[in-house]
């Protein structure tokens, strides 16, 4: 067995496609890489093996989650490491390049690997003077580097070319070296498909594209095409980490709220959260209400759609988990949280009030209505239905008027067109029909093919 089996576990939020990491050192003590504000999956890893996490490791002021690395500071005495430059406000010791942390028989040497953002650090782990493996973070992901536009149009290009200098730079340590980043595919900070979430230096130089450019123009030219939307609130993390989240003495509760509630917390600003599966909100929900289902990517979609300033309250099913609607909403700082409508839509309809349903519709009964796809550039240009209207599901407030009427609204599944659909219907749209399934059903239903292409 190598390290990676003994002491290395990583810890894969599918949904938001990150990776966080706890390495067991081998006394009773641990180090955390780049762990989030929802910490259930590595405190419960740690039970496991008996350890208390010692350190806290960030590669860099995450804008797509909130850091972990405070509340283990608070709850089990972890130091904090992170960049110097980041200039945290909190507690933590400082790193700069080529700085060193003893862990107690190994070593974690900071490398400035700047590009995701202006402080990133990779931290190389290493036996005496042997590297292990680097985590990496938001630099030299498979097959990839994260993206660099998150600070702003004006400074992309810079950027791009300090992640060019980046990912040269780790592109020297040895082969057999494990790569270990913190984005993976499926996260909006540009890592491309598939299913491999570490890898190694060696594996990458035959691999990765952007390691295969011929120069740093043509890095940077690939890098910058490869970018797409990201979701709002990524804009406002950064800062919040860099001041430290607010830690939490407990585990925080949606209380149960009354019809009358659930309208007074409308009156006074506020928005319902719909968390059941898609089928449940078309059968008849809160007018006005806002669909998104509860899986992986509940918070993403939540922090995109909705400001974090305004009170929330959650129509859920009795079996639905409350814990993950608070920690998917924690841990992108969506704190205000009124609760969840006690008794779900009996109790809202038992109370004299109105519902609306959403038409739900199989491909075979689509036919003859504009065709509107809301999943993201790359998967529309991977294949879609001919003549589609590409909108993306992130700018359709902006652009409600420009569905066509009618129309039949679709993503990959079902999830995200009836988010789509609840969305129009709050801008007076009532003529919208969901897909249920996707581009690959409808064309098999109606004898065609997909097209492939930009919108």
């Amino acid at each position: 067995m190598g390290f990676v089996d003994d002491h290395l576990i990583p810890l894969v939020d599918q949904g938001m496609g990150n990776s966080a990491y706890l390495v067991d050192l081998g006394d009773g003590r641990a180090l955390a890489v780049d762990a989030s504000r929802d910490l259930r999956a590595l405190n419960a890893a740690a039970q496991r093996r008996g350890l208390r996490v010692a350190y806290a490791a960030d590669t860099h002021l995450h804008a797509d989650f909130l850091s972990g690395a405070l509340q283990l500071g608070h709850d089990q005495g972890a130091t904090v490491l992170a960049s110097a430059a980041g200039r945290r406000t909190f507690d933590h010791q400082g790193l700069a390049d080529a700085d060193e942390v003893d862990l107690g028989g190994l070593t974690l040497r900071a490398l400035a690997t700047p590009g995701h953002t202006d402080e990133h650090l990779s931290f190389l782990l290493l036996d005496g003077s042997r590297p292990l493996g680097v985590f990496t973070g938001g630099s030299l992901i498979v097959n990839s580097a994260a993206r660099t536009d998150l600070l702003g149009a004006g400074r992309t290009e810079e950027l791009a070319r300090a992640q060019y200098r980046s990912l040269k730079r780790l592109a020297t340590l040895p082969d057999a070296t494990a790569v270990w980043p913190t984005h993976g595919a499926g996260s909006f900070c540009s890592a491309p498909p598939g299913t491999e979430r570490t890898t190694t230096i060696g594996a990458q130089k035959q691999a990765n594209p952007l390691l295969a450019a011929p120069d740093e123009d043509s890095f940077v030219s690939r890098l910058i095409a490869s970018l797409g939307t990201y979701p709002a609130y990524f804009d406002r993390l950064g800062e919040i980490n860099r001041r430290g989240p607010e830690v939490l003495t407990a585990s925080p509760l949606l209380a149960a709220l009354s019809a009358d509630q659930v309208r007074a917390l409308i009156a006074d600003g506020g928005h319902v959260v719909d968390a059941r599966p898609a089928a449940d909100y078309a059968a008849g929900h809160i007018p006005g209400s806002l669909s998104i289902p509860l899986r992986g990517q509940f918070a993403t979609w939540l922090g995109w759609l909705l400001p974090d300033t305004a009170p929330l309250a959650f129509v859920v099913n009795d079996d639905q988990d409350l814990s993950e609607i608070v920690w998917q909403a924690y841990k992108i700082g969506h704190e205000r949280l009124g609760g969840r409508l006690a008794g779900g839509m009996s109790a809202w309809l038992a109370d004299g009030n109105p519902q609306t349903t959403t038409a739900f519709v199989t491909a075979d009964h689509a036919a003859g209505r504009p065709y509107v796809d809301v999943r993201q550039e790359s998967e529309f240009a991977s294949g879609h239905v001919p003549g589609a209207v590409h909108i993306e599901l992130g700018s359709l407030t902006a652009v409600a008027a420009d569905a066509p009427q009618g129309a039949v609204v679709a993503c990959g599944h079902g999830e995200r067109a009836m988010t789509a659909a609840s969305l129009l219907e709050r801008a007076g749209r009532t003529d919208i029909a969901v897909l249920d399934g996707g581009p690959a059903e409808y064309a098999a239903a109606h004898g065609g093919q997909l097209a492939e292409g930009d919108s």
